[in-house]
């Protein structure tokens, strides 16, 4: 099992972004824990697309705790193959937070 990072650089205000992705929900929000990501910022949760945008400082804490730096077409053949084998990778209940917005 793997925590993802792509190499987008989004601007988002005076930040850059790129997107966080896992092959479990669980592992996913460890990560998230664990770099200081609120959960409550998880984008397109218990669906094949779900992630986190993160900035460049946090991607730095997540590879040093373990995450593969991956390009962002690598990262969409991810997402992408979870879509056509209809594989979804959380419960609603496995997110042990309130999900505001329901992503983007």
């Amino acid at each position: 099992m793997m925590v993802y990072i792509d190499d987008f650089n989004a601007p988002f205000g005076r930040m850059r972004m790129c997107h966080m992705i896992a092959d479990t929900t669980d592992e996913l929000l460890q990560m998230c824990d664990k770099i200081g990501v609120a959960r409550k910022w998880i984008q397109y949760p218990n669906t094949t697309k779900e992630h986190f945008d993160i900035c460049l400082s946090k991607k730095q804490l997540a590879i040093k705790f373990g995450a593969k730096e991956v390009g962002f077409r690598e990262l969409s053949n991810i997402i992408q193959n979870r879509e056509q084998s209809h594989t979804l990778i959380a419960t609603p209940t496995d997110f042990g937070c309130i999900v505001e917005g329901g992503g983007k």
